[in-house]
């Protein structure tokens, strides 16, 4: 019977532990401080990159003029060994992201890869002249430029984001594609 005694003393002198160091983790928990607000998102400045995508692309470079100081340019690339692609990504108001998107690569592998998967809709929409067509149902929801090429110099120009289509067609409207 002396073994039961030593064992039970074990097994309770391992649960007095464990409680010892839930409770000591919970109180350092409890004194150290936490950021619940959102960070500050750092805008960058595109107008060099943009200036060079303009040169040395075949097509016109798309960029959102007028927009509000709350939209926050965050990203942009542009790769020209890659279908001359440019890239260029927003935080809008509210949070989501929208970014603009061209490129010369074959049409419809563009917009599947751009729009993470998404498939096109029966729904149009007007912006500025131009006939945006929605793609939705990918990672991305998307608002692609309608026409026989898509856009200008054999690019397909895309407006795509976690924004909703709202914020996506305030996008479109802002570009300027001439």
């Amino acid at each position: 019977m002396a073994g039961t005694n030593g064992k039970q003393k074990t097994v309770r002198d391992m649960i007095l532990s464990l409680g010892l160091i839930v409770l000591a983790a919970y109180v350092i928990y409890l004194f150290i401080p936490h950021d619940e607000t959102e960070p500050d998102i750092k805008a960058v400045d595109y107008r060099v990159e943009l200036l060079t995508a303009q040169r040395a692309a075949s097509y016109p470079v798309a960029a959102p003029e007028g927009l509000p100081d709350t939209w926050k340019p965050t990203s942009v690339r542009y790769k020209g060994q890659d279908g001359e692609a440019w890239h260029l990504g927003f935080h809008a108001p509210d949070g989501q992201y929208v970014a603009v998107e061209q490129s010369t690569q074959a049409r419809a592998r563009f917009i599947d890869d751009t729009s993470r998967g998404g498939s096109r809709t029966e729904v149009t929409q007007d912006i500025d002249g131009r006939t945006w067509v929605q793609y939705s149902g990918g990672r991305y929801s998307a608002l692609v430029l309608d026409g026989a090429d898509g856009g200008a110099g054999g690019s397909t120009t895309m407006v795509v984001g976690t924004g909703s289509f709202g914020q996506l067609a305030t996008m479109a409207g802002a570009l300027k594609l001439d």
